[in-house]
This record gives structure tokens, C-alpha cells and sequence, in this order.
């Protein structure tokens, strides 16, 4: 019996994990498409093919839903992220190509939700309450991991907030991607800023 009971509670589990996987991709998804306003529990549920008692089962409130699915593909970026600069040479001139893998994570679908969140989160006091944690810690990976790659010493003031300055631009181009697209001009950017970056990094 306990084996059988044992396996029962496994696939159960395992049938909890896919459907919350299944709400957050297509909360994210709604999001992206939908704005705030379009992604209600009934059209998430929907998209994800469960019933919206399901969706609610996992998520009491359209606030959580959200939140957890933007950590859970922010998360899924930063694994993607470092894997794809494994691969860039472990040269000085690695900074243009890094800077442009990391803004084709801010420059993508979930960055599109976040701010699709972020605006509507100015005028409710749940979801404010759920984000801004959620953001602070993503900023701070985020941070974490570009020194990581860069091979930096985050203890020295210039280069935290030369960091810090780098994610802001980022994001800023990112936000003016949203738009249209403004691929000519953040290459030009990117590729300024990096030169600028690189010497301040290496001034010998």
C-alpha cells in the first residue's frame, strides 16, 4: 500500500507542477498580448487549458499568478543567460557581446509583461505590494550575475555603479524597443557604451 500510495502522490504532484507551469507561461503569454486588463484568471486559465477553479486551486489571486510567472521565467532567462555567455571568447572583448545577450533578455516577452505590470501596479495596492520585492530581488540577480560574467569585483564603488549604470541603459533601450523596432540605433549605443565600459575596466 505504501508504494502504491507513494507513486499516487508523485504523479499528483507532478500533475500540480505542469499545471503551474501551464498558468505561468500563459500569464506571461496574456500579458504580453493583453495588457493588465485583458489577463484575467478566466482568460489565463483558458489559454493554459485548465478551468479557472484549477487556476485558483495554485493561485488565490490574479496578483500571485502573475508575479510567480514572472519569477519563474526571469529565472529560466538567467539560466539560459549564463549559458549562452559560456560561450563567448574570455577576452577584454567580451563586454559588446555580453551587454547584447543581456539586452535580448530585457528586450524580450517577459520584460514586455513586466511593464505591462509595473504600469499597473501604480494604481493597485495588491499587486504593487507583490512586485516590488519580486523586483528587488531581480535586480539584485540580475547585478549579480553581470559581474559574475564580466570577471568584476563588485566591492569597488566605480565598478558597482558603472554596473548599475549599465543595466539602466539596458532597460532604457528596451523600453524604447517596445515601440518599434530600434535595433540600428541600440547596436550603436551598446557598441559606444561597451568601448566606454571596457576602459574604464581596463585603462592600461
Amino acid at each position: 500500500m505504501g508504494g502504491t500510495e507513494s507513486g499516487a502522490t508523485r504523479q499528483e504532484q507532478e500533475r500540480s507542477r505542469v499545471t503551474r507551469q501551464k498558468l505561468m507561461s500563459a500569464a506571461i503569454e496574456v500579458l504580453v498580448e493583453q495588457g493588465w486588463a485583458g489577463a484575467t484568471v478566466g482568460a489565463i486559465a483558458e489559454r493554459a487549458g485548465v478551468s479557472r477553479g484549477a487556476c485558483q486551486h495554485h493561485f488565490p489571486t490574479r496578483a500571485a499568478l502573475v508575479a510567480a510567472a514572472v519569477e519563474h521565467v526571469f529565472h529560466q532567462q538567467m539560466e539560459e543567460l549564463s549559458r549562452r555567455a559560456k560561450l563567448l571568447p574570455p577576452s577584454r572583448r567580451r563586454v559588446e557581446p555580453l551587454l547584447n545577450l543581456l539586452h535580448d533578455i530585457y528586450a524580450g516577452p517577459l520584460f514586455t509583461a513586466a511593464t505591462h505590470l509595473w504600469v499597473a501596479a501604480v494604481a493597485d495596492a495588491e499587486l504593487k505590494t507583490r512586485l516590488l520585492p519580486l523586483q528587488a530581488h531581480v535586480g539584485r540577480e540580475v547585478h549579480r550575475l553581470t559581474v559574475e560574467l564580466l570577471g568584476l569585483e563588485d566591492r569597488d564603488p566605480g565598478v558597482r555603479d558603472s554596473v548599475r549604470a549599465t543595466l539602466d541603459l539596458l532597460r532604457g533601450l528596451a523600453l524604447a524597443n517596445l515601440l518599434q523596432d530600434d535595433t540600428a540605433r541600440r547596436r550603436k549605443v551598446i557598441a559606444h557604451w561597451a568601448r566606454i565600459f571596457e576602459a574604464q575596466l581596463h585603462p592600461d
